[in-house]
């Protein structure tokens, strides 16, 4: 189960963007900006940003090769190992 994200009015982003953004920062799940009620943003860290398009990009390249293995197609394991190690190196 994911964590309980953080919520904040823009009104409060407004008055203490640096704190909230500090905030941010040191969290490792989303901060959601509401305005009028509703959800308008979200924020992550850069860290947790970064994070979250590697493991994208991890399983799209893994879709593409189970797309592969289904078409009789691939690759020997030590080039895709050294690939991942690329990757997330």
């Amino acid at each position: 189960m994911s964590k309980i994200p953080s919520i904040i009015p823009i009104s409060e982003f407004r008055q203490d963007a640096a704190s909230v953004l500090q905030q941010v920062r040191n969290s490792k799940g989303p901060t959601i900006v509401t305005q009028r009620g509703r959800a308008a943003a979200v924020m992550l860290s850069m860290a947790e940003y970064e994070k979250s398009e590697n493991e994208k990009e991890l399983l799209l390249l893994l879709a593409m090769g189970e797309k592969e293995i289904a078409l009789g197609e691939g690759h020997d394991l030590d080039t895709v190992l050294q690939d991942a190690d690329n990757m997330l190196g």
